[in-house]
């Protein structure tokens, strides 16, 4: 193994519900009578993006909205948060980036979210984890079509110089280790707290600690 690809910013931080919340207070700026609550964001999660849940939510309910607006008073929403409170990274995590580095395995992290997002992420983890720490960064520039299209993979692999069975990925969700899996990598589930229940049966293994013990079989 020459790679291991962090699938996105979930897999390094617990930001889910951060981010449900975050949606509410954009849908009330924006004068909506929208409420998320946790079962309703469990399930708008099979939808990849942020957008793609809001215009998944309106069709529903008959409702036109600007998603592109919403989106981006989400993000503000969220990055004030990161950027203001020191979270942790999730449990195991620091140990397999010093388990890579120990080991010169590359690491990316195969996100498909904003550059906004990706430095508040950076922010609140103070210095526990650094961008300097990956290989390759991805975000929502670099690809046309987000996850569960492998899109993001396969550009992964090119600035790596790798091929996909010289990787491993790690993922939070089902969509998301689903593009890990059209891409041909092995992908370890790593469920966020909205996923604990998801079927990860396509996945090499699924673990709610990361455990460097994976890697060395």
């Amino acid at each position: 193994m020459k790679a291991i690809i962090f699938g996105s910013i979930g897999t390094l931080v617990e930001t889910s519900n951060i981010q449900r919340q975050s949606f509410n207070h954009a849908f009330k700026e924006i004068g909506l009578d929208w409420y998320w609550d946790k079962n309703n964001y469990k399930n708008l999660l099979k939808k990849s993006g942020g957008r793609n849940r809001v215009e998944y939510f309106a069709n529903i309910n008959k409702s036109t909205v600007d998603s592109k607006k919403i989106r981006e008073l989400k993000t503000q929403y969220f990055n004030k948060y990161l950027n203001s409170n020191i979270i942790n990274p999730r449990e195991g995590v620091l140990d397999v980036i010093k388990y890579a580095k120990l080991n010169n395995i590359k690491i990316g992290l195969a996100s498909t979210t904003t550059i906004e997002n990706i430095d508040a992420i950076f922010t609140t983890l103070k210095d526990k984890i650094l961008k300097t720490d990956f290989n390759f960064i991805g975000n929502s520039k670099l690809i046309k079509k987000v996850k569960p299209y492998p899109d993001i993979y396969f550009e992964a692999l090119k600035k790596l110089s790798l091929k996909e069975n010289e990787c491993i990925a790690i993922e939070d969700s089902v969509e998301s280790a689903l593009s890990a899996n059209k891409a041909k990598i092995e992908c370890i589930a790593f469920p966020g707290l909205f996923h604990m229940n998801d079927d990860f049966s396509f996945c090499k293994k699924c673990m709610n600690k990361l455990d460097i013990s994976i890697f060395e079989n």
